[in-house]
């Protein structure tokens, strides 16, 4: 029997698991008033924010390229340079996602798989002081 590898896309549960991530990423930015800065720096409707968060996770984690098939390269850091993103800000995304992480993804490896590139993916992203 020869070995497979998995996806990390696959290990988590596919694309059940990742809308779930995303759906409650989003509802704790929306809810948690600890977040309020990082959720002031969003539009008022999170709907484009989570469907571009979905397709994005969704290849990063080795699943189908649709963000790229739809947007093209991500280049996230341009694509948010709209956004005042300093430390307060940055912070409050990584609670957000780090909490929806522990409540969506049952396997604790697999989070602290996912979260080194995710917790680097949100210090990059911060473009002011």
């Amino acid at each position: 029997m020869a070995d497979e590898t998995i996806t990390l896309y696959e290990a988590i549960g596919g694309d059940a698991t990742v809308r779930a991530l995303v759906k409650r990423f989003y509802d704790l930015m929306d809810t948690l008033p600890e977040a309020a800065h990082c959720r002031a720096v969003h539009p008022p409707s999170l709907e484009g924010s989570e469907a571009k968060l979905y397709d994005y996770l969704t290849g990063y984690l080795g699943g189908p390229p649709v963000y790229v098939e739809k947007h093209g390269h991500p280049r996230l850091r341009s694509r948010h340079f709209g956004a005042a993103i300093g430390p307060l800000e940055r912070d409050e995304w990584m609670l957000c996602f780090r909490r929806a992480m522990d409540e969506t993804i049952e396997n604790p490896k697999l989070r602290e798989i996912i979260w080194p590139p995710i917790e680097r993916l949100a210090l990059h992203m911060q473009n002011k002081e």
